[in-house]
């Protein structure tokens, strides 16, 4: 089975259950890695010529690339991904607000149009098995909070200010902590998904 299709077959049981994205990879050797960060109307020319260049290094074999399928810092790692020598078929995945597939970005493999609105960035959170934030505003603010109720860890930019800075290394509320890491750099990022690191959950 190629890893288009196992990709399609995932995002049709995602949405149904939250448990079996970390599953699916656990069992073919792959990772998902989400990727939050602010639209193309927010998204520094800065921030977009990072995610590119952090786009290309992520690019690994045995790596998937999940996001809102838009502009802006989802657009950039997915065109820096695409531009690797490592990448695939498949790999990078658009999990869009509407429920059609017109306004994903030219960079994205498999286009998942919801038609669930901004309640779609739960079905982002759900697939990851980290995620890394950038900058963000409301939408990106969402997300970080939802990852921490799932008890995802986050890799935050402490680089490019809004709400990945800001919630760097904090804790959202009693329940868990040290979800929300830290980061400055693309070595920094790539590091801790190659080696990961325990996370403690009370």
């Amino acid at each position: 089975m190629s890893i288009l299709l196992k990709t399609i077959i995932l995002f049709q049981n995602i949405i149904y259950c939250d448990s079996i994205s970390s599953t699916f990879f656990n069992l073919h050797g792959m990772k998902q890695i989400g990727i939050i960060g602010p639209n193309k109307s927010i998204c520094s020319e800065e921030l977009y010529n990072f995610g590119v260049q952090l786009g290309q290094q992520i690019a690994g074999e045995d790596n998937v690339i999940i996001c809102g399928g838009r502009g802006g810092f989802m657009e950039a790692v997915c065109k820096g991904a695409k531009s690797s020598i490592h990448t695939f078929n498949g790999q990078t995945i658009g999990v869009l607000p509407s429920d059609t597939p017109e306004k994903a970005n030219p960079f994205v493999d498999v286009v998942i149009p919801t038609g669930m609105g901004i309640a779609r960035n739960m079905i982002i959170i759900n697939a990851a098995d980290i995620i890394i934030a950038a900058g963000g505003g409301a939408g990106t603010l969402s997300e970080i909070a939802f990852a921490w109720q799932k008890r995802k860890t986050v890799l935050c930019l402490t680089t490019f200010g809004g709400w990945s800075k800001q919630l760097a290394n904090t804790s959202l509320d009693a329940r868990a902590r040290g979800l929300l890491v830290p980061v400055s750099s693309i070595h920094q990022i790539l590091e801790y998904i190659e080696n990961g690191k325990s996370v403690n959950v009370s």
